[in-house]
């Protein structure tokens, strides 16, 4: 049986359809908008998340690895970490054969400021340069004295200042410094054990 319209019976007017359309929109668009605003947020803590666990594990390691400088279990005469502005190098002899050109008893640390990644190199003679972080903006060290004053001399080196300064990997188009990248800089000051005292 067809359907018929019962006297009384209304249905929507095109005004009631078109106020209804437009709240429909500004509610979808107030969502989106809440929707794309969170989205950005998210994803800026994920590369600040990035940038600080990047500097954290570039510290850690290489702390780790100049502690182990000047170590020496054959008492021959090692320079555990010679001069070089330019780089930072960790000698130590941790197979105890008396000689420290072994792969792993010889590390150099570069930076490379074109690419900004710290480049790691182990051992001598032919090796190959393995880039240890990227995304580093700077990477500056200083050597100290037992007295704590600057030296240039290597037999004088007790300690280092080393500082790591990593950005994000995109930059933020809302953020007007430093061309929109945000940075983090973490400072360490180590005093390698077995460097004489």
């Amino acid at each position: 049986m067809p359907y018929s319209a019962k006297i009384g019976e209304k249905g929507f007017t095109v005004v009631e359809l078109l106020v209804t359309l437009a709240i429909a929109l500004i509610v979808l668009t107030a969502l989106t908008s809440t929707f794309l605003s969170q989205r950005k947020t998210f994803n800026l803590q994920g590369q600040i998340t990035e940038m600080v666990q990047t500097s954290r594990n570039v510290m850690d390691m290489i702390s780790r690895e100049v502690m182990l400088a000047g170590y020496n279990p054959t008492s021959a005469t090692i320079v555990g970490i010679p001069y070089a502005s330019s780089q930072l190098e960790i000698r130590a002899d941790l197979s105890g054969d008396g000689d420290t050109g072994d792969t792993n008893e010889n590390i150099i640390y570069t930076y490379n400021d074109t690419d900004l990644k710290i480049i790691r190199t182990e051992g001598t003679g032919t090796v190959t340069a393995l880039p240890l972080a990227e995304n580093i903006e700077a990477f500056a060290f200083q050597y100290y004295d037992a007295d704590g004053n600057n030296t240039t001399t290597a037999a004088d080196i007790r300690q280092i200042e080393i500082s790591v300064t990593t950005r994000t990997a995109a930059a933020d188009p809302n953020y007007s410094t430093n061309s929109g990248y945000r940075t983090s800089t973490l400072t360490s000051y180590i005093t390698p054990p077995n460097l004489e005292l």
